[in-house]
């Protein structure tokens, strides 16, 4: 381990929820012998009283425990603007690691995973978070405004208006996904390059969970519309954004 990393992982407070006294035990320890602090927490009730006594820097949250489940605990961990989370979950579907990452999780691993992995995984995280804290020089910023085929985007609102000016929810996977294209229009994207543009560069790669999101934005924005392409598939290489992209 590098210093730098030395430094970061002394500094950091990590959480975890688990039902099972066993796991969180074991995941804190390891964790703890890897220089982070680790805490624990039994349920999401639990987790909300130590995110009140004190910040945390990530958190480790199982989907599976009794009364309150984790997906719901995630919700209300972004509704409040908490700090990062990765589910772990024994039921390791693709369509459940789909969900929890459009819910807004950084990361998702299937139990029993290796703590190794699920270390590497929290330091991918925090590196991630780090980079997002420095501003991009000026000319790679996002321009907030932009319109493509009659629709409207707000990239710093992360609202889309249609060409009768209806706002069009997105979950915020799919937003992100647009937000890629929007900033890279006419431009072939191979399925790793949209992982890396919607979920950071460290982000597992799941090509099916770029295919289904594809899909479901797709049917957001050809929904009563012309039947105009604006998402075209590559074959065998990945997805083009169709129309021209300019100021709003």
């Amino acid at each position: 381990m590098n210093a730098i990393l030395a430094d970061m992982d002394l500094d950091t407070r990590i959480l975890i929820v688990d039902d099972d006294a066993g796991i969180r035990e074991l995941i804190a320890s390891f964790l703890e012998k890897h220089g982070f602090r680790a805490e624990t927490a039994a349920n999401p009730i639990e987790m909300r009283e130590r995110l009140e006594d004190r910040d945390y820097d990530l958190v480790v949250l199982d989907v599976m425990m009794p009364k309150e489940d984790g997906l719901s605990a995630l919700r209300r961990l972004q509704h409040d603007d908490g700090p990062p989370v990765i589910m772990l979950s024994a039921v390791g579907s693709d369509v459940d690691r789909i969900v929890g990452l459009e819910m807004g999780a950084e990361d998702y691993l299937a139990k029993p995973c290796n703590p190794r992995e699920l270390l590497a995984r929290i330091r991918a995280v925090l590196r991630r978070r780090q980079k997002g804290e420095t501003s991009p020089p000026t000319d790679e910023r996002p321009r907030e405004g932009m319109r493509f085929a009659g629709w409207r985007i707000n990239l710093e609102a992360r609202l889309l208006y249609d060409p009768d000016d209806q706002l069009i929810a997105l979950t915020d996977g799919e937003f992100r996904l647009l937000k890629a294209f929007v900033e890279r229009p006419r431009r072939v994207l191979t399925r790793d390059q949209l992982l890396d543009f919607a979920r950071g560069e460290d982000s597992e790669h799941y090509d099916r969970a770029i295919d289904v999101q594809v899909s479901r934005l797709r049917r957001k924005l050809s929904e009563g519309r012309d039947g105009a392409e604006l998402i075209r598939t590559v074959r065998n290489e990945g997805y083009l954004f169709v129309p021209a992209v300019v100021p709003a």
